[in-house]
């Protein structure tokens, strides 16, 4: 005889015959709700994604054979779900309800552990306790529709145009609808917004318009007899015609982002704004019933929308992609016209790309100098950040303003220069062979003038630095790298230090100077700061109009260059200090500032260094630059495709393409070789942006 009894597990029949069986217990229960959570739970599958079908047979069937259980379960239902308000679920729940970005997502993630809860007289509470899992729309998605057809038969569930009165269930739809109504008017209204679609100035509001016909089909409704309104109704043609003139002002003020910038603020307003009209879409149609049998439709159609609103209502992922996309697509946008600068064509711009990378190598070369002689300093942490971060930024504005090269500040920029090719194609003409055929041709030209910069920093950078510091020893009589050479060379080693993670942090930084970059000529854009600099009375009288039109361009030309670059420097400068304030390995490493590096820690060393330590210092060298690229490309390429909303999927494509290229045409990838006419759908692109 066993010491216990494993409990059975229990099924939604016998579930269904203990709250609505003879004893009728459901109503003796403390908490009204419970049958129902039980029932859902016993439904529920395990694992959504494995599942095709989530079938109801079993409880429909028992259902139709027991009639008091059925009678009962109606009676139920009828009861929780009575006067039960929602208007808050359709007006609200998924949808942005700040333009403030930051605070809508810290809202999104606390709501995720510690949900909200409203009212227990509202059906959002109901919901919130019954159908709490982020997924539970996506099982309920999988009942076949005849299933809940028949339910909706069995259960008798009474048809959502019998009443309008308040708290009736065509009644809380309306509200919803005026309410939504109200606040896209609203906001269509302010001035960031108006001034996006400058097109519509003389014109009337289509949001006013709008807003006034919904009104009249909501009084409509609400004082006829059969509250709803055929499809051939021309006052719900109107009203189809007007909400298709909102979302045209809604994307003609995001194409206009491209002529006029763009901040977040106003990017969040008019994603509210289109949000707030796709769910108004959505409710339009459950105002229509051509034919008896559509009322059962759209009442279940309404009843699956409400669970999926309620359950994708704090979806943080969502909401961060569709909040950054545009902003990501405008930033982008300018780091791949800037790309374009940095990609060669001809052997002339190839040898060109080769003398700035030089040119920047040399001040590297410098900077590697006043960096150890800084680091002899006698400061604070803090000290040390702010005296190497000043020297990275003002000798990589210097490197920008004097039309240098700095061979890892590319890839973030051509990445999206490459992205810009496959969204507009460098690449409309021909089969998709064709098209992933010149984007590699494209990628070697990119890869090309990635390699010549290095080549040309590297070279560079390593002899201004040694010859630096033998001047600086052979006029003052001091080796600035005797204590320091050995730890200058182990930072180099990959195998000896964290050099790889390092270059990585680089990597990373590298990407965000070009998100900079974009990000501040965009702000630039919209705030008009061009047209404010060139219209400004106190600088056309005392500089002229001349003068104050060359600082306005000069401005518009440099300045987002110049912000990236003292940023980058800052980073650059500053990631060690943090390191050690906070007790961790944190550093960074670049391939130039590693090749001035080698060269203070050879003569610092009197060129006594074992060959292995040698070797590993030269390997790391050439594995930093290639973490820098590899990092900071593929983060840019990655802001790219999602900017574009093009499918990664595509990568398989395009990577196949190169691979094919550069087996067939590997001296492609580091030196220009094509013949001109061979790549005409290339050069058509490059010379088409080159126009714009």
């Amino acid at each position: 005889m066993p010491f216990f009894k494993v409990k059975s597990k229990p099924t939604p029949s016998g579930l269904l015959t203990e709250f609505f069986g003879e004893s009728q217990s459901w109503r003796e229960t403390d908490d009204n709700l419970e049958p129902l959570i039980q029932l859902i739970r016993l439904i529920r599958p395990l694992k959504t994604k494995n599942v095709e079908m989530v079938d109801l047979q079993v409880i429909i069937s028992f259902l139709k054979e027991n009639y008091s259980c059925r009678k009962q379960l109606s009676m139920y239902l009828e009861e929780i779900l009575k006067d039960k308000k929602f208007n808050k679920i359709l007006s609200d729940a998924a949808i942005l309800q700040d333009v403030d970005f930051i605070f809508e997502v810290k809202k999104r993630i606390f709501a995720k552990f510690l949900p909200y809860q409203p009212q227990k007289d509202t059906l959002e509470y109901i919901l919130n306790q019954v159908f709490y899992l982020d997924n539970d729309t996506i099982w309920i998605n999988k009942i076949p529709s005849n299933q809940l057809e028949e339910l909706y038969g069995l259960l008798k569930f009474k048809s959502i145009y019998e009443s309008t009165e308040p708290n009736s269930v065509l009644s809380e739809l309306l509200v919803a609808m005026h309410l939504i109504t109200q606040r896209i008017s609203g906001r269509a209204m302010e001035t960031d917004v108006i001034k996006m679609v400058p097109e519509f100035d003389d014109y009337e509001s289509p949001f006013s318009a709008f807003e006034k016909e919904l009104f009249q089909i909501e009084d409509k409704i609400r004082n006829s007899e059969k509250h709803f309104l055929k499809s051939n109704d021309l006052f719900y043609a109107q009203l189809l015609v007007l909400h298709k003139q909102c979302e045209e002002f809604v994307d003609r003020a995001f194409h206009n982002s491209s002529k006029y910038g763009i901040s977040l603020r106003v990017n969040q307003n008019l994603l509210k704004i289109r949000q707030q009209l796709e769910r108004l879409k959505f409710l339009f149609p459950l105002l229509i019933v051509d034919k008896e049998i559509q009322k059962r439709g759209n009442g279940i159609t309404l009843a699956l929308q409400l669970i999926k609103y309620n359950c994708y209502k704090n979806n943080v992922r969502k909401f961060i992609g569709e909040s950054t996309q545009l902003i990501s697509y405008e930033i982008t946008q300018h780091t791949a016209k800037t790309g374009e600068h940095y990609i060669t064509e001809s052997r002339k711009e190839y040898f060109k790309m080769f003398r700035t990378a030089l040119g920047g190598g040399f001040i590297v070369g410098i900077l590697c100098i006043i960096k150890v002689l800084l680091s002899k300093a006698d400061t604070s942490f803090f000290g040390h950040a702010f005296l190497y971060s000043m020297n990275y930024a003002f000798g990589f504005i210097a490197i920008y303003l004097l039309g240098f090269t700095l061979a890892t500040k590319q890839p973030a920029m051509t990445a999206s220069a490459l992205i810009k090719a496959l969204e507009e194609g460098v690449i409309k003409q021909g089969k998709d062979a064709e098209k992933y055929k010149a984007f590699a041709i494209l990628f070697a030209r990119v890869f090309r003038s990635q390699f010549i910069a290095f080549v040309g920093n590297v070279i560079m950078a390593f002899p201004v630095s040694l010859l630096g510091i033998w001047l600086i020893d052979y006029f003052l009589n001091y080796n600035i790298a005797t204590t320091k050479w050995e730890s200058l060379l182990i930072d180099l080693s990959p195998i000896h230090s964290l050099a790889i993670v390092h270059a990585a942090i680089a990597g990373v930084f590298l990407f965000l100077s070009g998100i900079i970059t974009g990000s501040v000529a965009n702000r630039d854009k919209h705030n008009q700061v061009f047209f404010r600099i060139t219209e400004h009375p106190a600088l056309k009288r005392s500089l002229g109009k001349e003068k104050t039109l060359k600082l306005a361009k000069l401005y518009e030309k440099r300045w987002a260059g110049i912000i990236s670059n003292f940023w980058f420097g800052i980073f650059m400068g500053s990631t060690a200090s943090i390191g050690l304030f906070l007790g961790l390995n944190l550093d960074i490493r670049h391939i130039t500032f590693g090749s001035g590096n080698l060269a203070l820690a050879l003569y610092g060393a009197n060129y006594v260094v074992s060959d292995s330590m040698l070797f590993w210092g030269i390997f790391g060298i050439g594995i930093i630059g290639l973490v820098n690229f590899m990092v900071s490309f593929s983060l840019s390429l990655g802001l790219a495709f999602r900017s574009r909303a093009i499918s990664l999927f595509e990568l398989r494509f395009v990577t196949v393409s190169i691979w094919n290229h550069f087996k067939s045409r590997p001296i492609s990838f580091f030196f220009p070789t094509e013949n001109k006419n061979k790549s005409v759908v290339v050069e058509n692109y490059l010379h088409v942006e080159d126009t714009k």
